[in-house]
């Protein structure tokens, strides 16, 4: 197995639709030239955007149980604004704004950046397995005590690729995955 550079993701991009939007280059400004986090192609891997649409966790409209197995979705509260603010101790499901499509020979994993982690801010994320699409659901954690804030339409986390010598028995297309195809934030599914 070994990692993927800047010019593999450039050509599965391009040629296999494997990120929409796809920016080859790293981006460190918007449209308008201001400042932000950085997104898009870096030497070994891919740093996502988080989408404008957000849960954040809340106890008030819950029993006293998280339950994966019978998650109730009023536990969040949607907003779509352009940053989230993630109440402290707490978390946030968000959205990449790039949709994958990983190949089937691929695992890829999700690490946070730098900047959120320096600030209490951590991303988590599953693999992504080979042959999984849709859009990445983003887990934020603050850690502080105090509220703490990430922004849409900015890089939040980065994608490095792994391409298998060999090709797995199983894909997750062909087990069917409960989580194929995902559009938009989606809660836990039993």
């Amino acid at each position: 197995m070994s990692i993927k550079s800047d010019r593999w993701i450039r050509e599965m991009a391009t040629n296999r639709d494997m990120i929409e939007p796809f920016h080859p280059q790293q981006m460190r400004q918007d449209a308008q030239g201001n400042k932000v986090i950085s997104y898009g192609t870096s030497s070994y891997g891919y740093d996502v955007r988080c989408a404008s649409e957000f849960k954040i966790f809340t106890n008030v409209h819950t029993t006293s149980v998280v339950d994966p197995k019978n998650f109730d979705e009023s536990s969040f509260v949607s907003i779509d604004e352009p940053f989230c603010i993630i109440p402290p101790n707490s978390f946030v499901l968000a959205r990449t704004v790039e949709y994958f499509k990983i190949p089937s020979d691929v695992l890829t994993i999700c690490l946070g950046k730098s900047t959120y982690a320096r600030c209490g801010i951590i991303v988590n994320v599953t693999p992504l397995e080979p042959e999984w699409e849709g859009h990445v659901t983003l887990e934020f954690s603050n850690t502080t005590t105090l509220p703490a804030k990430i922004y849409a339409n900015e890089g939040v986390a980065q994608m490095l690729f792994y391409q298998s010598d060999e090709q797995c028995e199983v894909t997750y297309k062909q087990r069917s995955g409960k989580y194929m195809g995902q559009v938009g934030v989606t809660p836990p599914k039993a």
